[in-house]
């Protein structure tokens, strides 16, 4: 068993059954699915970068990503329908459960000039957006590998229907958040 799904079972299901008043194990919020994120505008540019940001994606959620593509030609962007404007990688079921574990004990405490998750990052569903501008603080990308500095956005969907829900079992789960 996973040390995140361990703590979830043992810690969190109790906690938020108190403090919601859930009858049941199944209606606690817990976190659906991970989706990772990367735009690749400089890829228009230079295609080089699309192939740096597809494996760092693979380095970092452990799977291909898949490619979007732009629906519509916009003359203002130069993009063409059909060019690559972006990646994105969905986690789901032990690879999420991991990227999450490594996410709140090896990549946020990684992040330069780190002071805590703010609060308003949490959307009114329940779901967590954290973006970062490097993709240097994950574990796995090694400083003098890197060719192409990128940002990544991350989404942390959750079956929470409140806010207060979801920065709960965020909490719990053990994100670092700021007080304010």
């Amino acid at each position: 068993m996973h040390r995140l799904t361990e703590k979830y079972q043992k810690e969190v299901i109790p906690a938020l059954k108190e403090k919601f008043g859930y009858k049941n194990n199944l209606a606690v919020p817990k976190i659906n699915r991970v989706v990772i994120n990367v735009g690749t505008g400089p890829g228009l540019k230079d295609p080089k970068f699309n192939d740096v940001v597809e494996g760092t994606l693979i380095r970092i959620a452990g799977q291909r990503p898949v490619k979007t593509t732009a629906k519509k030609s916009i003359s203002n962007f130069k993009i063409r329908q059909g060019l690559v404007v972006g990646m994105i990688v969905t986690l789901r079921g032990n690879r999420m459960n991991d990227f999450v574990d490594k996410l709140i004990n090896v990549t946020l405490p990684r992040v330069r000039d780190f002071r805590g998750l703010d609060s308003k990052n949490i959307d009114q569903q329940g779901n967590l957006n954290l973006s970062f501008r490097e993709h240097m603080s994950f574990p796995e990308i090694k400083a003098d590998e890197v060719e192409k500095i990128h940002g990544l956005q991350i989404t942390l969907v959750t079956t929470a229907k409140t806010k207060e829900e979801g920065l709960e079992l965020f909490k719990l789960l053990g994100f670092p958040f700021r007080l304010n």
